[in-house]
């Protein structure tokens, strides 16, 4: 037998060296875990929405490519992530989507204009990106298909859009954001400033038809005709506050200030009835500084503190504070409710991605199987973490507060 001498000295200097890299490697990771973490978060939340869905068109669930509002909501908050911080990434990353659906002649694949579906026009705001990235003349026809929807879309008898062609006579508060930001950036490329007026109208009649007295809020919908189950036979109005319905309004508000020419005649109402919004929104945080599924009745059992309404409300209060469209005093209050966001819904995962949770996954009223607007409604419907309606309102929310 061959007896082989150990060399202690040897023994001892590798196991050094190997406790060395050990460390080494250990130092270098955290390291590059806190320069992650040191990333502003709507940077962490797009690359790790890139990591979930590493193909746009997977968002919301998706295994096909389609046009659709989610999918406009989170990719237009990656656009303005892109204006920000312009790499090549988040750029090819709306452009693979948009152009999987996009033709050359200005159609879009799975758009069906005849629905008269506000939802729809929503994506339509990545086309205003892409035409100004690129020029290419397809994305400013594909404008152009969207933009006739509005000459044919059912109307109210006083002039407001329909929510959709199924859901006959009514508007809901969710419409608002689909529509009318899109037809007033249409307006100001392309358009005459006497057109802004229907886009104004939209928002008077909300203000006219949804808000409640008791609590001077707007409620998710209201039918014109009282037919529904869920309208009440008086007003016509749903019968509760559904905060994510707000965060849309709200953020269609500052999203339309944001198109309309400072000397136009109505903007100046137009800020005022978002400053009121915002206000009586602010009475009725929840101590958390966050807000309920149905926003007045956080005492009820079963209500829950809900992501996407309060991200999008962080957006729309920050946005306007930086816009001037609230004073400075509400950059402070844009702060504290985008940090009671991070606080109360956001998680960082094993792989060290963020996660936003307790998202209400869909609400809506009437349709099959019939939603009657209730309390007992709204906090039925299923909750799921990294929902789009949270995920883009959360990206936009973080670059407000981080200017």
């Amino acid at each position: 037998m061959r007896i082989i001498k150990i060399n202690k000295n040897s023994v001892n200097k590798n196991i050094f060296s190997f406790l060395l890299c050990c460390l080494f490697c250990s130092i270098m990771n955290v390291s590059a875990q806190n320069n992650n973490n040191s990333l502003s978060y709507a940077v962490q939340m797009a690359n790790s929405e890139m990591i979930r869905n590493p193909q746009a068109y997977t968002i919301d669930w998706r295994t096909e490519p389609r046009w659709d509002y989610t999918h406009g909501l989170v990719l237009l908050s990656f656009a303005k992530l892109y204006q920000h911080q312009p790499e090549q990434r988040y750029f090819n990353y709306i452009k693979e989507y948009v152009d999987a659906l996009v033709m050359e002649d200005g159609s879009i694949k799975t758009y069906v204009m005849s629905k008269y579906n506000l939802d729809m026009l929503n994506a339509g705001k990545l086309l205003f990106f892409m035409f100004d990235e690129t020029k290419d003349r397809k994305y400013r026809l594909a404008l152009d298909t969207l933009y006739a929807q509005f000459k044919l879309q059912p109307r109210t008898i006083d002039g407001g859009f329909w929510h959709k062609k199924r859901y006959t006579s009514q508007m809901w508060l969710d419409g608002l954001y689909m529509a009318a930001p899109f037809y007033a950036e249409y307006i100001r490329r392309f358009g005459t400033v006497d057109q802004y007026d229907d886009v104004i109208k939209q928002f008077e009649f909300i203000e006219q038809h949804t808000y409640r007295g008791d609590t001077a809020l707007p409620v998710h919908g209201w039918d014109e005709s009282k037919q529904q189950r869920w309208a009440d036979k008086k007003t016509g109005q749903s019968p509760n506050h559904w905060s994510r319905s707000i965060g849309w309004y709200a953020m269609a508000m500052v999203d339309v200030l944001d198109q309309l020419p400072k000397d136009y005649p109505k903007r100046i109402w137009l800020t005022q009835r978002f400053k009121t919004l915002i206000d009586n929104m602010l009475k009725l945080r929840s101590d958390s500084a966050v807000w309920y599924q149905v926003t007045d009745k956080g005492e009820l059992r079963g209500n829950y503190l809900e992501s996407s309404g309060s991200a999008m409300l962080s957006y729309a209060i920050a946005r306007g504070a930086n816009q001037g469209y609230l004073p400075d005093s509400y950059q402070a209050i844009a702060k504290t409710t985008f940090n009671a966001v991070v606080s109360n819904f956001i998680k960082r995962e094993a792989d060290n991605t963020l996660s936003i949770q307790q998202v209400c996954e869909v609400a809506g009223l009437g349709g099959k199987p019939y939603r009657d607007g209730s309390f007992a409604y709204y906090i039925s419907e299923n909750v799921r973490a990294n929902d789009p309606k949270a995920v883009g309102p959360f990206i936009l929310a973080s670059l407000e507060v981080e200017k």
